[in-house]
């Protein structure tokens, strides 16, 4: 399997995200364009991120950080978290588990179909709005 076989999905302006499920976990590739905030949030999945590309400015538990390729970031369950993308576009890989079955719900859009409403995006509740 390689990531240039696996479809992606536009998530929410600005975000695109990849996703191979397995039983009890799942890997998601996310590309998101310069200056996209991601809201401070929390759920019950443990949480590891790998930054493949770019700089993002996260915000763990109040404290903020940035980050860069290469680094990789725990949150274990209801760990608020969020992030600004910096000047460049982003390339994150997020692992999950358990599953985020909210993530598997949502319907794929269609090709022309309008975007999904804030509460559809999947990624969190993640806002797209640009510094």
């Amino acid at each position: 399997m390689n990531w240039e076989s696996i479809p992606s999905e536009q998530v929410a302006e600005g975000i695109q995200r990849q996703m191979v499920v397995g039983e009890k976990l799942m890997i998601c590739r996310l590309k998101i364009q310069p200056r996209v905030v991601t809201a401070v949030h929390t759920h019950e999945h443990e949480q590891m991120t790998l930054v493949e590309r770019g700089k993002v400015l996260y915000i763990v538990d109040g404290v903020e950080r940035v980050c860069a390729a290469g680094d990789v970031l725990h949150f274990p369950p209801h760990l608020p978290h969020g992030a600004t993308m910096l000047d460049e576009e982003v390339v994150l890989v997020d692992v999950f588990t358990p599953r985020r079955e909210d993530f598997l719900k949502r319907p794929r859009p269609e090709r022309g179909a309008e975007p999904p409403s804030e509460s559809e995006r999947g990624w969190g509740p993640a806002s797209t709005e640009k510094r």
